[in-house]
């Protein structure tokens, strides 16, 4: 694994590229947010690990630049932990976050998972049609009437995950521990803005997605 560490403190670039290595990755370290962009222009890593605060370019800033041309996993580092961040975080194409301080090992650990989920989807060869709806599992897209569909790596996850599950009443509890991981320190309302922001990209496809009071949601199509 190759995994690319974005923080200012360089105490925290050295434990995380220490575990790193011993566990046989490799590691590159930028100090902020602007190298990090550079960086992910001219290679390719398998995780980002990134800070929220630093100078020149935060971390949120980063990750949207680097949206616009790499799907790379990102997981947020930050002291900050108050809910809004989080959504924030996820809102913009991140897909874990970490609060500061936080255990090396648990780092790792969510580096595995989000790389064992990323490589499930890539091995997928799935692909489905619903109307204008076109879903295609293995090559990551999805098109709406034709138009290609811009969504954050979550919500390719979340709208995967819906489509497997055609036709079954799904839990917000549920989805969190299968789309997030059992890891993931999140509530309800970390599963209805994500479905929120890909109803509005599925435009008029939306109403695939039934929401169920009281439980969660249901793809229905």
């Amino acid at each position: 694994m190759k995994i690319l560490i974005v923080d200012d403190e360089e105490m925290i670039r050295a434990v995380l590229r220490e575990y790193i290595e011993f566990e046989g990755g490799e590691a590159d370290e930028a100090c902020d947010g602007m190298e990090a962009v550079k960086l992910c222009r001219e290679r390719d890593y398998d995780v980002i690990l990134m800070d929220v605060m630093m100078p020149r370019l935060d971390g949120f800033s980063a990750v949207k630049e680097i949206r616009k041309f790499k799907q790379t996993p990102v997981i947020m580092l930050s002291a900050r932990g108050e809910e809004y961040d989080k959504l924030f975080g996820f809102e913009i194409g991140s897909d874990d976050y970490v609060t500061k301080p936080f255990s090396p090992k648990e780092v790792m650990a969510r580096i595995h998972a989000v790389m064992k989920r990323g490589k499930g989807a890539q091995q997928s060869q799935e692909v489905y049609e619903f109307e204008g709806l076109r879903i295609d599992m293995e090559g990551r897209t999805v098109t709406v009437d034709g138009v290609k569909a811009e969504l954050t790596p979550k919500e390719y996850e979340l709208l995967f995950y819906f489509v497997r599950h055609n036709g079954v009443a799904l839990t917000r509890e549920r989805l969190l521990n299968k789309v997030w991981g059992y890891d993931f320190y999140g509530d309800d309302r970390t599963v209805d803005t994500h479905v929120k922001m890909l109803r509005g990209n599925l435009k008029e496809y939306r109403k695939f997605i039934v929401t169920l009071r009281g439980l969660g949601y249901k793809f229905e199509a």
